[in-house]
Protein backbone atom coordinates (compact mmCIF):
# COMPACT_ATOMS: atom_id res chain seq x y z
CA UNK A 1 0.00 0.00 0.00
CA UNK A 2 2.66 2.54 0.62
CA UNK A 3 4.37 1.80 -2.56
CA UNK A 4 1.07 1.86 -4.46
CA UNK A 5 0.30 5.17 -3.03
CA UNK A 6 2.78 7.19 -4.68
CA UNK A 7 2.00 5.73 -8.09
CA UNK A 8 -0.91 6.34 -10.62
CA UNK A 9 -0.93 2.92 -11.34
CA UNK A 10 -0.94 0.21 -9.09
CA UNK A 11 2.35 -2.42 -9.32
CA UNK A 12 1.26 -5.55 -11.16
CA UNK A 13 4.78 -7.63 -10.87
CA UNK A 14 7.22 -7.65 -7.97
CA UNK A 15 10.63 -9.79 -8.49
CA UNK A 16 11.36 -10.78 -4.77
CA UNK A 17 13.71 -13.40 -3.06
CA UNK A 18 13.49 -16.85 -2.13
CA UNK A 19 11.92 -16.10 1.20
CA UNK A 20 8.44 -15.45 -0.38
CA UNK A 21 8.65 -19.07 -1.66
CA UNK A 22 4.85 -20.65 -2.19
CA UNK A 23 2.97 -17.01 -2.11
CA UNK A 24 1.94 -16.03 -5.86
CA UNK A 25 0.61 -12.58 -5.71
CA UNK A 26 0.76 -9.65 -3.03
CA UNK A 27 -1.62 -6.98 -2.61
CA UNK A 28 -2.76 -8.07 -6.38
CA UNK A 29 1.08 -7.36 -7.28
CA UNK A 30 2.09 -11.28 -9.22
CA UNK A 31 5.47 -12.05 -7.40
CA UNK A 32 8.45 -13.34 -9.37
CA UNK A 33 11.03 -15.41 -7.91
CA UNK A 34 14.69 -16.06 -9.68
CA UNK A 35 14.15 -19.73 -10.45
CA UNK A 36 15.50 -22.36 -12.88
CA UNK A 37 13.69 -21.64 -16.68
CA UNK A 38 10.60 -23.87 -17.36
CA UNK A 39 11.31 -26.16 -20.55
CA UNK A 40 8.34 -24.56 -22.24
CA UNK A 41 9.22 -21.31 -22.24
CA UNK A 42 10.93 -19.72 -25.21
CA UNK A 43 14.01 -17.83 -25.60
CA UNK A 44 12.55 -14.41 -25.10
CA UNK A 45 10.63 -15.56 -22.08
CA UNK A 46 14.27 -16.94 -20.44
CA UNK A 47 15.47 -13.88 -20.92
CA UNK A 48 12.94 -11.72 -19.96
CA UNK A 49 12.66 -12.93 -16.29
CA UNK A 50 16.68 -13.29 -16.27
CA UNK A 51 16.62 -9.53 -16.77
CA UNK A 52 14.02 -8.83 -14.12
CA UNK A 53 16.13 -11.02 -11.58
CA UNK A 54 19.44 -9.14 -12.48
CA UNK A 55 18.23 -5.99 -12.34
CA UNK A 56 16.88 -6.63 -9.12
CA UNK A 57 20.41 -8.02 -7.95
CA UNK A 58 21.76 -4.79 -9.20
CA UNK A 59 19.90 -2.37 -7.25
CA UNK A 60 20.21 -4.43 -3.65
CA UNK A 61 23.73 -3.23 -3.46
CA UNK A 62 22.82 0.33 -4.19
CA UNK A 63 20.05 0.04 -1.33
CA UNK A 64 22.78 -1.59 1.10
CA UNK A 65 24.86 1.45 0.65
CA UNK A 66 21.81 4.16 0.99
CA UNK A 67 21.11 2.39 4.39
CA UNK A 68 24.53 2.34 5.76
CA UNK A 69 26.74 5.48 4.16
CA UNK A 70 23.31 7.73 3.90
CA UNK A 71 21.89 6.64 7.31
CA UNK A 72 18.78 5.67 5.53
CA UNK A 73 18.57 2.66 8.18
CA UNK A 74 16.83 4.92 10.70
CA UNK A 75 14.46 7.85 10.40
CA UNK A 76 13.57 10.19 12.44
CA UNK A 77 11.02 12.37 10.87
CA UNK A 78 7.49 12.06 11.18
CA UNK A 79 4.77 10.26 9.09
CA UNK A 80 4.99 9.53 4.92
CA UNK A 81 6.07 12.72 4.39
CA UNK A 82 9.09 12.34 6.69
CA UNK A 83 9.62 8.93 4.94
CA UNK A 84 9.80 10.83 1.10
CA UNK A 85 12.31 13.34 2.50
CA UNK A 86 14.54 11.29 4.13
CA UNK A 87 14.49 9.06 0.78
CA UNK A 88 14.83 12.13 -1.28
CA UNK A 89 17.71 13.54 0.94
CA UNK A 90 19.37 10.05 0.83
CA UNK A 91 19.08 9.74 -3.19
CA UNK A 92 20.40 13.65 -3.48
CA UNK A 93 23.41 12.61 -1.74
CA UNK A 94 23.89 9.44 -3.75
CA UNK A 95 23.60 11.27 -6.94
CA UNK A 96 26.34 14.57 -5.84
CA UNK A 97 29.18 11.65 -4.38
CA UNK A 98 28.39 9.78 -8.50
CA UNK A 99 28.84 13.66 -9.97
CA UNK A 100 31.50 14.07 -7.48
CA UNK A 101 33.69 11.32 -8.53
CA UNK A 102 32.63 11.37 -12.03
CA UNK A 103 33.96 15.11 -12.06
CA UNK A 104 37.06 14.50 -10.16
CA UNK A 105 36.17 15.79 -6.73
CA UNK A 106 36.18 13.80 -3.81
CA UNK A 107 35.29 14.75 -0.26
CA UNK A 108 36.47 13.68 2.98
CA UNK A 109 34.15 12.67 5.67
CA UNK A 110 36.52 13.90 8.56
CA UNK A 111 37.17 17.49 7.35
CA UNK A 112 34.95 19.60 5.45
CA UNK A 113 36.68 20.79 2.43
CA UNK A 114 37.12 19.38 -1.08
CA UNK A 115 40.16 18.70 -2.98
CA UNK A 116 41.02 17.63 -6.70
CA UNK A 117 42.23 13.76 -7.57
CA UNK A 118 43.85 14.72 -11.20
Amino acid sequence: THANSNRTKPIQQAVCDRGYVGVKEVLGATIILPKKALKRDNRYQRDKKRKLCKRRAAIEPIIGHLKSDFRLSRNLLKGQVGDEINVLMAACAWNLSLFWKKVGLCMVRSRYFFYYTQ
